[in-house]
């Protein structure tokens, strides 16, 4: 399993491989599809298994492969010329956001080390609760990052290619390591827009909550475009921006009127096979909601759906999707369920997962009464249709942070969790997921100041990359999750 990604010029796509060559390529490759798991409301059990900081430059081998993407239930991709042949991979980042210090830890997945840091803000949060959070990794590998302080930055992730010299002194001013340059300076930061939020509501984090970009829609793979949802500056209701991701410019407004925004409003962030965007209520009704691609609004037409989960204990608050058309959501008292967006159909697993932690409290013994009830936050599923969520027993962190593994192609699921135990002892805090070009699980630990590359066949030789400060990302925060979904064109 592999992924590569490509460089992009004004003609077209030209690719990263040794031969040199500039077709017009479809930019995904390596991802062949599993069988999905049928499932149902049964009880489950299982059982638990009981730094760095230098410079690099982003550059790994690899090798593809494998089917061209199967977006599983979208529209039908755009013929393009060509395939794309198996090949090096340029490079391979995980970016997550340091929320006080406004800033984001550009991390080589490779070689598990810090190779930039990037000032998004002029004035930094100085608290966890606010500032940078949501990151998303577009086609070419740039990421966006949602501020919860009100703005929405892009970051361009390759230097030499894309990064402009706007001082015109003949080199990139850029962070090198762990180091941010002063907000403005650093000439890798593409654009900055303003997100208006309300001031004095909750220790001012009415800030935005859910991004995502859009896969390509063209065969040039010029025209990916970042969605974005927020509460709106004057009232309790929500805004859905489309803007444009090569200038930031604002494409399409779409008011959702009586949302009853509290302090989170929309949630997440995630993206079906035909570009569309999906969030979550984080408030109080847990909602989801689809924005529209394409779409302008009229009084025909508000170019969004609500659609309201059938049970009360299906409570949102991690949000991914997957290659065959379910969002999946997860949130507290082990509530973990989908939406099956060609059916219509909510399928519920809490009574899976309660199941199985009360097992596996049971089987501890002492002390372990805690796991039995928890929070599932972050979520991804990788190739394989394995899902990982990460996990705490309490906002605070608990007593066993940890990730719940979740193998989707059997019926019941079956399930597995990686404590402290598992994942090592400076483990507190448990917030987001993602994987990487290699399989490997990223988690995020907001509290011990790290992020972990966990191997999925042997969590327990885990890397601890250390370092960062109080990082509170949990979303696609490597690409992995886009181009599991995105509707690829096809040739």
């Amino acid at each position: 399993m592999g992924w590569r990604w490509w460089a992009a010029t004004a003609a077209g796509v030209c690719s990263v491989l040794s031969t040199g060559a500039c077709t017009n390529d479809v930019p995904f490759d390596g991802f062949t599809n599993g069988t999905a798991g049928t499932p149902t409301i049964t009880a489950a059990d299982g059982t638990a298994d009981a730094t760095a900081t230098a410079a690099a430059d982003g550059t790994a081998d690899g090798s593809g492969g494998g089917e061209l993407l199967d977006a599983g239930g979208g529209t039908a991709g755009i013929p393009c010329k060509g395939g794309g042949p198996s090949g090096e991979v340029e490079f391979s980042y995980a970016w997550i956001a340091n929320s006080p210090d406004s800033t984001i830890s550009k991390i080589d997945t490779y070689t598990a080390t810090e190779v930039a840091r990037y000032s998004v803000s002029a004035v930094p949060a100085g608290t966890v609760l606010v500032g940078p959070s949501r990151t998303s990794v577009g086609i070419y590998g740039d990421m966006v990052v949602a501020d919860r302080s009100g703005g929405l930055a892009k970051i361009y992730a390759r230097t030499d290619e894309d990064c402009v010299d706007l001082d015109g002194n003949g080199v990139i001013d850029t962070s090198q390591g762990s180091t941010a340059l002063p907000y403005g300076a650093d000439e890798c930061l593409a654009w900055h827009i303003e997100i208006p939020r309300a001031e004095g509501i909750y220790e001012d984090r009415r800030g935005p909550r859910a991004v995502q970009w859009t896969g390509p829609r063209s065969c040039d793979f010029a025209d990916a475009d970042v969605w974005v949802a927020f509460c709106n500056e004057t009232d309790d209701d929500v805004t859905v921006w489309l803007v444009d991701g090569e200038t930031g410019f604002i494409d399409v407004e779409i008011p959702i009127p009586n949302f009853n925004c509290e302090m989170m409003g929309p949630y997440g962030g995630a993206l079906d096979p035909d570009n569309n965007f999906w969030f979550v209520d984080g408030d109080t009704e847990h909602n989801l909601y689809r924005a529209d691609i394409d779409c302008q609004p009229s009084a025909d037409n508000p170019c969004y759906e609500r659609f309201v989960p059938p049970d009360a204990n299906m409570d949102a608050y991690g949000i991914t999707a997957d290659r065959y058309g379910r969002v999946w959501m997860a949130g507290v008292n082990n509530s973990l369920y989908y939406y099956d967006i060609d059916s219509g159909q909510w399928f519920n697993f809490k009574a899976e997962v309660d199941a199985f932690f009360n097992g596996l409290a049971d089987s501890l013994g002492g002390d372990a009464d805690a796991l039995r009830v928890n929070i599932l936050r972050g979520l991804m599923m990788d190739a394989d249709d394995t899902l990982w969520i990460a996990t705490v027993q309490a906002f605070g962190g608990g007593p066993y942070p940890g990730v719940l593994r979740v193998d989707t192609t059997t019926s019941p699921f079956t399930y597995q969790y990686y404590s402290n135990e598992t994942l090592g002892p400076e483990l507190q805090h448990a917030a987001g997921i993602s994987i990487d070009v290699e399989g490997s699980v990223w988690l995020v630990d907001t509290f011990s100041n790290a992020a972990y590359k966990i191997p999925p066949e042997a969590p327990s030789n885990y890397i601890r990359v250390g370092g960062l400060n109080q990082p509170y990302t949990y979303s696609d925060m490597t690409g992995f999750g886009l181009l599991q979904i995105a509707t690829t064109p096809t040739g």
